[in-house]
């Protein structure tokens, strides 16, 4: 096995990597809350969590993952107010709150897919797991880490030694910090405490509800993540990941419920993923108008080109988002897959001399996942001595991890001469009439050469066109 060094949020160093059952890892990641598509911002957590699993199988474990579907409980502010984000998504599409998660779930995974994301071995939606959430909240009321007031079951952090043991810092400080603003709720018996069980005497217009010993409700976001990975991956869990807004308060949250139920330590490693930034700052869904995998598309980038974006920056650095240097990312990648596309593949491994390769490839990814550097080996391949077989054969092993399709078969490009006459005379006919302001003869070549079956997109080097199927 190759040796995996993290940075771990628990101990804020990066350290070797170890699990409870040697050889196995136990891995569980925050999944999405269904109300809406996933923004680009998003998806850079969930790319780079799919690198570490597949660096984990690469190193030799054997890796067991788990991820939730928030399908209930997730609160417009984080601070447990405000009204379920599921709801709101429902209101805002005239649509009932299944059909909402089932809609943004298919397409969540279906951006993953673009993405070349894995699906986790273990994908469980909240509302399967009511009964599992009612016996934690009771074993937490009967152990006295958990108090009834105003309706609701409440966390009392009161109870913990160090409640900000993830977080490191003071109450004050996290709640300046904290996404949303904090309302004051008069139930608590500490400011920081939290909601394990909602009922009914709060937002009656909740449409997913359930019988509880504390009356009809639903159960608090923070408990699902901790529920749904004791179920699947017992009471030791070796790593959680997220993103890095869920340090506080909802990891902080999982910390302390999950350790008071259990009564001992819970995870060992916590691995989370920065900020994608725009000029405007944090991409949010809350703007309104934000970056999906769609758009992107749309745009003319494959979505691999966006992983690749993704892993040319370290994870815990804040990545820019810009499309001048998603450009440049495109251009590098076609240029990368067309040279390894030239590979004949001819002649016998050259194993002894692939091994430094190897090694030097491993060595990148255990060292804190520096993506950068594994795909600078993947160009040392390429400009090494190396024959040609020997390289495909590297360059496929790399890419089980970096997953960027880099042995893709090139699309055809042989296309009719007179097809192509016809287009470039449009263009031309279109260039003259955008040069005189006649935009509406512009936009009517356009839907003619769309409606053949032609798309055209106007770039900084000039008009290009392809045919769409």
């Amino acid at each position: 096995m190759y040796p995996v060094n993290l940075y771990n949020t628990l101990t804020k160093k990066v350290e070797p990597f170890r699990t409870n059952e040697e050889g196995k890892a136990s891995m569980y990641t925050c999944g999405p809350t269904v109300y809406h598509f996933a923004h680009i911002g998003n998806l850079r957590s969930y790319i780079m969590e799919d690198v570490l699993e597949k660096t984990l199988r690469y190193a030799g474990y054997d890796v067991k993952r788990v991820m939730n579907i928030t399908d209930v409980g997730h609160l417009s502010s984080d601070a447990d107010t405000g009204e379920d984000k599921m709801l709101a998504g429902a209101k805002r599409e005239k649509k009932s709150v299944m059909e909402i998660a089932k809609f943004y779930t298919e397409a969540f995974f279906d951006d993953c897919r673009k993405l070349n994301i894995k699906t986790p071995d273990v994908v469980e939606p909240a509302t399967n797991c009511i009964q599992e959430f009612i016996q934690m909240v009771q074993k937490l009321l009967d152990t006295g880490y958990a108090y009834v007031a105003g309706g609701n079951v409440y966390f009392d952090t009161a109870r913990l030694e160090n409640y900000y043991v993830l977080s490191n810092q003071n109450e004050e400080e996290l709640m300046v910090g904290a996404r949303d603003d904090v309302e004051e709720d008069e139930n608590k018996r500490n400011k920081a405490d939290f909601v394990l069980w909602f009922t009914k005497s709060k937002f009656d217009d909740q449409e997913l509800k359930w019988e509880s010993p504390w009356g009809v409700g639903y159960p608090g976001w923070h408990i699902e993540c901790s529920a749904i990975s004791i179920k699947h991956l017992g009471e030791r869990l070796d790593l959680h990941c997220g993103g890095i807004d869920n340090v506080f308060p909802h990891h902080t949250n999982e910390i302390a419920q999950s350790e008071a139920y259990l009564g001992h330590k819970w995870c060992n490693h916590w691995f989370h993923v920065l900020h994608l930034n725009d000029n405007t700052g944090k991409m949010s869904k809350s703007k309104g108008d934000f970056l999906t995998v769609s758009l992107l598309e749309e745009k003319g980038y494959r979505p691999v080109v966006y992983r690749m974006f993704c892993l040319q920056s370290h994870y815990r650095k804040p990545l820019m988002f810009s499309y001048d240097v998603l450009d440049n990312v495109k251009v590098a990648y076609e240029k990368l897959t067309k040279r390894i596309a030239g590979l004949s593949g001819e002649g016998q491994l050259q194993e002894e001399q692939m091994r430094g390769f190897e090694d030097a490839f491993a060595e990148a990814l255990g060292n804190d996942i520096n993506t950068s550097q594994a795909l600078t080996v993947v160009y040392d391949v390429l400009k090494s001595e190396l024959n040609d077989s020997s390289k495909r054969a590297l360059i496929e092993k790399f890419d089980q991890v970096l997953s960027l399709d880099l042995l893709r078969e090139e699309e055809a490009e042989e296309v009719d001469g007179e097809l192509k006459a016809f287009v470039e005379a449009k263009i031309e006919e279109r260039k003259a009439a955008k040069k005189a302001k006649d935009f509406a003869t512009a936009d009517a070549i356009r839907e003619e050469l769309k409606a053949k079956g032609i798309e055209i997109k106007d770039t900084r080097e000039g008009t290009v066109w392809s045919v769409v199927e």
